[in-house]
Formats: structure tokens, C-alpha cells, sequence
């Protein structure tokens, strides 16, 4: 019986799309084996959002050649469908497979094994049906991801991924709830739902919408929590999140991408908010879940930022007080408008402004938990980490208890005693 192992980069859709594919190899005959043990075949499903994606993919491609030079490699995901002739000169590659090919991965792989190369991509621009990619379990898991929607058509003059990935397609309704419930009969009591744009989930169906999707997800029995991936705050206006309020398992967490704190900026990056807009969502939020933690995206040194614009950035960063955020420095991407745009920004100031970002958002951060010392939260406990088990909040908040037990997909009430290193520490309340 032949090995087969997988390498995933990037987002937590890249996480299903590959779960899924796992589930086609084990359909077909195949052992699914860890990353790093010998295996007659490597799948690497890359990302392409970054520069430093890019660099990442061509590494573990490489390092999978050096596990086994006798091997056969398949790369699929956005970097080998924005980029399948830089992947094509990766010595070792056989198969290189664009964004559409998974959901074909184990018939391409029978049609061509006996090649030495061979590269297919669709043309993604005009794929307008949701893949039926689906997962009936998650091995070694305590938090299960669900797809639901794929692409995107906002075109922020910074990203690739509409390239790699094409326009919206939501995937029926009816399929993510029945994925749901089979989740849950496998014991999941907490699903993610994840989308490249989730924000538009349902536009292109007419009939639904993301809030019909997560009051309908809150009705089935055995899920305890559903969370959503990073969404864009344009969606999240007071009637919708007066709607979502009405979801009792809705966890009190959104990743809302920001990317800057400028108006300015903000119209080069072709975002479609202001930074009022973008307050009066936080507020909303606020209002209706007062424990909400609201993470970020935070981008530095977009073409033409100014000191003045990132001074207004560090401003509104300072009063929205994020509960966290993800930093990155802009890295121009091939083929898309801010690439060509006059006045990049020079490495090292990118790296200064990093710097300066992170110290406000951890202070930020830190000022949000420390609201939360002394009082008791719900916690499910995921993983060991040394002495400690480490677990997740409602509102994603990580939490580390001192314990000999195996607490692995338990929910346990928690008192928050102290801070460190970005955790609580804390100690399980004993039921009587």
C-alpha cells in the first residue's frame, strides 16, 4: 500500500482543501503518513499571498525531494495556479495542479504517474460552481473547518488571490448543514466556517445569506460553538449583526481585516470601507457582545504610506484597541496594480513601522485579558503543552491549565488567575 503525505501553507481553507483531499487518498487505498516520514507521495498545497509564501512553498517542495529523491511530488493550491512555470522548474516536481484540480487529484495522479511531468491549471476566471470538495472527519482534531464559500471579486490593488482563485461561489446551503451534523455525530462540538470571502457567502445564490447560514448551523444538535474565519467588515452592518446576536453558538471572536488605519491608504489599496465605517462596526460588535475580542490584520509600508498616514494608522490602532492582530509588511505580488505603483516603501522602514504596530496591539491585547483576570470561562481543551493543557474561549482567547489529565476535546470552566506570554494561566473549577 502505497504513503502518501501532505504539506499545507497558508489559510485555514488551504487546511479543508487538503483534510479533503487526505479523505481521497484513504477512499483510494492510499496510507496517509506524517510529513516528514518517507512517502512515495508528497502533496504540497502551497500559498501564494506573500513573497515570503512563495519562498516557503519552493523550500518544502524542495525538503520533500530530500526525503525520498525517488518520490512523487504533486503541488496544487494558489501558487501553482498564479505560478505554475516557476513551480514547473522545481527540481523533483511532477504534477503541478491549479486551485480546480483537488477535487481530481487521485484520477489526474492514476492518468499521469507514468509521466515524468506533467501541469494543468483551469482557467479560475471562469469557474463559477463551488468544488464539491467535503469532509466526513478530522483526524486528530478537537476544532473541525467547514468550507463554504471560495473566491473573491474585490480586487484590492495589493492581493493575488482573486487571480488564484477566481470570483465567488458560495456552496449550498444544505450541503454545509448536512456537513455539519455529520461533524457532529463524529463527536466535533466546535466547527470554524471558512471562505476566501466569506463575507460574500450567498450573494451569488439569491436565496440565502450568511446570516441564514448561521442561524440555521445553530439549531443542530451536538455543535456547541461555531466560529467564522476572517471576514471583511463591510458585511457586518447593524442589521446583520443585530440578526447573528439571535445565535446562541456564535463564538464572541471576529477577525476583521483592516489592513490600515488611513483613509488614504485605504483608497490606493481599493478597500471598500473608511475608517468610520470601520469604527461604527467595532461599536456595533461591542454593543451587542460585550466580551467580544476583535482581531486584525495590520499591512505596513504600502506604496506611497507616508509618516502621516502611519501616524493615522497607529492613531486608530491605538482607538479601536484590538484584542489582537496579524502584522505584515507589504510584499509586492506580479500581475497586480499596487506592484507598478510609484513610491514603495523601502525594507527597512517597512520593518521599523512592524515593530512600532506590535508594541501597540500588545499593549492592546493586554489591556483586553486583563479584563478577564479573576472570572471564570468556559474553555475546550485541545492540546498538552509541556505541564500545561492548552485550550481555546468562546472569544479565542488561549488559556494553559496545570494538569497530569488528557483533556483533549473537553470543556472545562476555567479560572483565569494570570497572563503569560500571551496565555492565561489558570485552574479548573471542581464540580461538586
Amino acid at each position: 500500500m502505497k504513503k502518501v503525505a501532505f504539506y499545507t501553507l497558508g489559510c485555514k481553507v488551504n487546511q479543508y482543501e487538503t483534510e479533503a483531499m487526505s479523505e481521497l487518498f484513504s477512499k483510494n487505498g492510499y496510507t496517509v503518513c506524517d510529513f516528514e516520514t518517507p512517502a512515495d507521495i508528497y502533496v504540497i498545497n502551497t500559498c501564494t499571498v506573500t513573497g515570503m509564501s512563495d519562498r516557503k512553498s519552493r523550500q518544502i517542495i524542495r525538503r520533500a525531494k530530500k526525503l525520498n529523491e525517488n518520490a512523487y511530488i504533486i503541488v496544487t493550491g494558489c501558487y501553482a495556479q498564479v505560478a505554475p512555470d516557476d513551480v514547473a522548474k522545481i527540481d523533483g516536481v511532477n504534477l503541478v495542479l491549479g486551485a480546480k484540480e483537488r477535487e481530481k487529484i487521485i484520477e489526474l495522479l492514476k492518468l499521469h504517474t507514468g509521466e515524468d511531468f506533467y501541469s494543468h491549471q483551469s482557467d479560475i476566471s471562469r469557474i463559477h460552481e463551488f468544488e464539491p470538495l467535503s469532509i466526513s472527519d478530522f483526524q486528530e482534531r478537537t476544532r473541525a473547518y467547514i468550507k463554504v464559500q471560495e473566491g473573491c471579486n474585490q480586487f484590492c490593488s495589493y492581493c493575488i488571490i482573486p487571480y488564484a482563485r477566481g470570483p465567488i461561489r458560495s456552496r449550498n446551503i444544505n450541503d454545509i448543514l448536512e456537513e455539519t451534523k455529520r461533524l457532529a455525530q463524529k463527536g466535533f462540538t466546535e466547527v470554524t466556517y471558512v471562505g476566501i470571502h466569506i463575507a460574500s457567502y450567498g450573494l451569488d445564490l439569491g436565496d440565502c445569506s450568511l446570516s441564514d447560514l448561521l442561524l440555521s448551523a445553530d439549531k443542530i444538535d451536538g455543535i456547541k460553538r461555531i466560529r467564522l474565519s476572517s471576514i471583511e467588515p463591510m458585511t457586518l452592518n447593524a442589521e446583520f449583526i443585530e440578526k447573528i446576536s439571535g445565535a446562541k453558538k456564535l463564538c464572541h471572536h471576529f477577525h476583521l481585516s483592516l489592513q490600515s488605519g488611513c483613509d488614504e491608504t485605504l483608497k490606493r489599496m481599493n478597500r471598500k470601507y473608511t475608517t468610520n465605517d470601520y469604527f461604527e462596526i467595532v461599536s456595533g460588535l461591542r454593543k451587542h457582545f460585550p466580551d467580544v475580542a476583535i482581531t486584525t490584520d495590520v499591512m505596513v509600508g504600502f506604496p506611497g504610506e507616508t509618516d502621516e498616514e502611519f501616524a493615522e494608522t497607529c492613531a486608530f490602532l491605538e482607538k479601536v484597541s484590538f484584542s489582537g492582530a496579524h502584522i505584515f509588511q507589504y510584499s509586492r505580488r506580479r500581475g497586480t496594480p499596487a506592484d507598478s505603483y510609484p513610491n514603495q516603501v523601502p525594507a527597512s522602514i517597512k520593518e521599523k513601522r512592524s515593530k512600532i504596530v506590535k508594541e501597540i496591539t500588545d499593549k492592546s491585547r493586554y489591556e483586553f485579558m486583563q479584563k478577564f483576570i479573576g472570572t471564570d470561562k468556559e474553555v475546550l481543551f485541545e492540546q498538552r503543552q509541556n505541564k500545561f493543557f492548552e485550550g481555546k474561549t468562546d472569544n479565542y482567547m488561549n488559556v494553559l491549565t496545570e494538569t497530569e489529565n488528557d483533556l483533549s476535546g473537553m470543556y472545562k470552566k476555567v479560572h483565569l488567575e494570570s497572563i503569560k506570554d500571551g496565555s492565561f494561566i489558570g485552574k479548573i473549577i471542581e464540580e461538586n
